[in-house]
């Protein structure tokens, strides 16, 4: 029977910290570079790192096997356990968003110039397969559908740009007056989810058809610990 550890993934300012059930890694990024973000792709177990200078890693952990690991319990992991750390060259600033198509084997890449760039996984390796320079605005979030076939790409400024998976461009539309956030597609790809700068979330159809803005309410915890809506 094969066994499963809950792995979780923290990102500092200069270090990665992996940690599971059956111990914890800890990478350290070279020249002491600034990390702004950090995906893991749940399906292939690659995880994806951001940073400062156009910093982009790719990491893989091993699986443990369940014979090691009933044998050394709570044994911290060591640096052999990464089977990948691979340096993926193209950005030239600071990256701002990763996110991975697992249906597609596929990690897109964005940076401060709103440079995005796709990479592709072939005999082993990451490469480049395709780069895109909007030039006139920083991509702010970036969600694949969950069958990989669409992504869907905001800019700071508003704009909106949904294209396929081999690159060609959908549909795009500029929402005035608002700065985006982030982005999210529903499980089955019929809507998308815009967050904007000034804290609302609006309801969009999969043709960029407004539906309707959404009421949420934030619960946080004050000094005294008490529940504010």
């Amino acid at each position: 029977m094969a066994t499963c550890a809950t792995t979780t993934k923290q990102v500092t300012n200069k270090r990665c910290f992996f940690t599971s059930s059956y111990g914890s890694l800890v990478i350290a990024i070279p020249n002491n570079t600034r990390l702004n973000c950090i995906a893991w792709n749940k399906d292939q177990g690659y995880v994806a790192v951001g940073g400062e200078d156009g910093l982009l890693k790719v990491l893989k952990l091993e699986q443990a096997s369940s014979t090691a690991v009933s044998a050394q319990p709570g044994k911290a992991l060591q640096a052999s356990n990464l089977s990948m750390n691979q340096t993926l060259e193209g950005h030239k600033s600071a990256i701002q968003v990763v996110t991975w198509n697992e249906s597609q084997q596929k990690l897109t890449s964005s940076d401060k110039d709103g440079v995005i760039m796709v990479w592709m996984l072939y005999k082993g390796s990451w490469y480049e397969e395709m780069t895109n320079d909007r030039k006139k605005s920083t991509v702010k979030g970036m969600a694949w559908t969950s069958d990989g076939q669409k992504i869907c790409i905001v800019y700071e400024d508003g704009t909106v740009i949904v294209g396929s998976v081999d690159g060609n461009r959908i549909w795009g539309k500029e929402l005035k007056n608002v700065s985006l956030t982030g982005v999210q597609w529903s499980p089955d790809g019929r809507l998308l989810l815009f967050s904007i700068k000034n804290g609302e979330v609006h309801l969009y159809d999969n043709q960029g058809i407004f539906v309707m803005k959404l009421h949420i309410q934030c619960v946080y915890l004050t000094p005294a610990k008490s529940v504010t809506v």
